[in-house]
C-alpha cells in the first residue's frame, strides 16, 4: 500500500470518527508543482489525543513524539494534532507547543512560514484550503511570509527562505524581504544552518539563486565570514572575466550541481562543498604581481578558512565516507589537474598513485571541471581535466591508491620480529610500488629480502 493510500485510509476511519484529517506542507506544494511529493504529514481536527491514538493503532504500530503537541509516527507517516506555538525563550527550541484539535484551519496554518507551506489537502474529496493565498503564490513562485507578527519567532525560517527560492526559482516579496533581513541569527545552531544549506546544495538547479540572496539578506556576511570574504576580491580578467572571486565561485557552484545526480548524499556533498570552498584561500594570497592579478599558493592557504567553514556546518563524516578530509583534499589540490596537464611528461604514475591518498581523484576532477568552466565570457580549454580522469582510471586510482603488495605477515614469514624495522621496510618498498617498481609480491619479497641480507 502507498503512503498516499494508507494517509487516505486514515482519512476515511478520522471522518466515520467525527473528525477531519488533511495532508498539509510540503507534499501539498509538491504535488501542486507536479513535482514528487514525499513525506506526507496529516493534521486530524475534532478528534482528542488519547481517540486519535487509538484509532491509529488500527493502521499500524503507534510512535508517539511530544507528550504536549502530540504527533503520532505510524506507517511511516506523521499525524498530528493542529498546533498552538508560543515562544517563550531564544532559538528553534524555544517554543511552548500544544495540540489543539478544536483549531480552525486557518489558524492551525497560520503558524506556518511561507504561504507556499500553508496549503492543505483533503484526500477523500480531492479539495484544497488555502486561506493565505499560498496556491497564487505558488504559481507567481513568490515567497510570502505567512503571519509578519510570528514569522520573526524562529530565525531558521531565514535560511528555509534562501533554499526555497533556488528550489523553486521564487522571489522574496518586499515585506518578507524586510522581515527576514532584520532577524538576528545568532540562535542557530550549526547542525540546523547545515540542514538548510545542504537542501540548498543538493536540490536547488542553480545554488546560486539561494547565495546571492543570502548575500542580500546580510546571511552570508554574519554567518560565514570565509564566504564573505570572496566578496571584491579581484581576479585577473585574462583568466576571469566574470568577475570577482565570488562570482567565479558561484558560477562554479552551479556547474557542480550539475555533476553529482550519479553519486550518493556524502559524495554529493563533498562535490559541492568542494566547490563553495575551493578558492578561499584567494583573499589571503590575491596581489597585483608583474602586471596581473595572481594569487599564488591559495590552493593550501584555502585549508585553514574552509576548515573553519566545515566547522560552522559541523560537516565530518557522512555514511562513514570522510567528506572534510575530502572538501579539504580538494580544496589543496584542486589546480593539480591543470598544473599537470601543462607537465604531462614529468608528471610519472607514481604522482597519481600519491595524490589519490590524499583524495578521491573522481571528485577531484569534477569539482577541478566546473572550476575550469565557471567562467565567462569566453572559451576556455578544459580537456586537461579528461586528461587527468583518463591517467586516473587507467591506473585504477580513481577513488584510492594501491593497497600494499607486501604485508607485515610477509615479512615476518622472512624470519624478521616485529619492531619498527618491519615499518621502515614496509614503507620503502610501498613507495617503489607507486613508483611502479614493484608489481608483484615476488619482486616486493625479493627487495626485503636484500634489504635484511644487507643489514645482516
Amino acid at each position: 500500500m502507498s503512503e498516499l493510500e494508507t494517509a487516505t485510509g486514515i482519512a476515511r476511519a478520522v471522518r466515520d470518527a467525527g473528525g477531519r484529517a488533511l495532508i498539509v506542507g510540503g507534499w501539498v506544494r509538491d504535488r501542486l508543482l507536479g513535482r514528487d511529493a514525499k513525506d506526507i504529514d496529516i493534521e486530524v481536527f475534532g478528534l482528542p489525543a488519547d481517540q486519535l491514538k487509538t484509532l491509529l493503532a488500527g493502521v499500524g504500530s503507534v510512535n508517539t513524539v511530544g507528550e504536549s503537541f502530540t504527533v503520532y509516527k505510524v506507517a511511516g507517516l506523521d499525524v498530528s494534532l493542529p498546533r498552538r506555538e508560543s515562544k517563550v525563550g531564544r532559538g528553534h527550541k524555544g517554543f511552548e507547543v500544544t495540540g489543539d484539535p478544536t483549531l480552525s484551519i486557518e489558524d492551525a496554518a497560520r503558524r506556518r512560514d511561507f504561504t507556499i507551506n500553508a496549503i492543505s489537502w483533503n484526500p477523500l474529496t480531492g479539495d484544497y484550503l488555502d486561506p493565505f493565498g499560498g496556491r497564487e503564490d505558488l504559481d507567481r513562485r513568490v515567497l510570502r511570509v505567512v503571519d509578519p507578527r510570528t514569522f520573526a519567532e524562529d530565525s531558521l525560517r531565514v535560511l528555509r527562505a534562501i533554499q526555497f527560492a533556488a528550489r523553486f526559482e521564487a522571489t522574496m516579496e518586499a515585506e518578507t524581504f524586510a522581515i527576514c533581513r532584520a532577524i538576528p541569527l545568532d540562535d542557530l545552531p550549526a547542525e540546523r544552518i547545515w540542514g538548510e544549506v545542504e537542501k540548498l546544495l543538493l536540490q536547488a538547479p542553480k545554488p546560486s539563486v539561494g547565495f546571492w540572496l543570502a548575500r542580500e539578506l546580510g546571511v552570508v556576511e554574519r554567518l560565514w565570514p570565509e564566504l564573505h570574504a570572496l566578496i571584491d576580491c579581484p581576479q585577473e580578467p585574462e583568466w576571469h572575466p566574470e568577475g570577482d572571486v565570488w562570482i567565479h565561485t558561484l558560477m562554479v557552484v552551479d556547474g557542480a550541481r550539475t555533476r553529482i545526480a550519479d553519486l550518493d548524499r556524502a559524495r554529493q556533498n563533498t562535490v559541492m562543498l568542494g566547490a563553495v570552498m575551493h578558492d578561499l584561500g584567494k583573499p589571503a594570497t590575491t596581489a597585483f604581481i608583474d602586471g596581473r592579478i595572481r594569487s599564488p599558493g591559495h590552493e593550501p592557504e584555502g585549508v585553514v578558512p574552509a576548515t573553519k567553514l566545515l566547522d560552522r556546518f559541523n560537516v565530518r563524516t557522512m555514511d562513514n565516507f570522510d567528506v572534510r578530509a575530502q572538501v579539504l583534499g580538494i580544496v589543496q589540490y584542486h589546480l593539480a589537474p591543470g598544473a599537470w596537464f601543462k607537465a604531462a611528461q614529468e608528471v610519472g604514475d607514481g604522482a597519481f598513485r600519491r595524490l589519490a591518498a590524499k583524495v578521491d581523484l573522481e571528485l577531484l576532477y569534477r569539482v577541478a571541471k566546473s572550476d575550469c568552466e565557471g567562467r565567462s565570457p569566453g572559451k576556455f580549454d578544459c580537456s586537461a581535466m579528461e586528461w587527468f580522469r583518463a591517467r586516473a582510471e587507467a591506473l585504477g586510482v580513481e577513488h584510492a591508491p594501491p593497497k600494499p603488495i607486501l604485508l607485515g605477515r610477509h615479512l615476518l614469514a622472512l624470519g624478521l620480529k616485529p619492531g619498527p624495522e618491519v615499518g621502515t621496510i614496509l614503507k620503502d618498498i610501498y613507495e617503489r610500488q607507486l613508483d611502479g617498481e614493484v608489481q608483484t609480491l615476488d619482486e616486493a619479497i625479493a627487495i626485503a629480502k636484500e634489504q635484511l641480507a644487507a643489514k645482516n
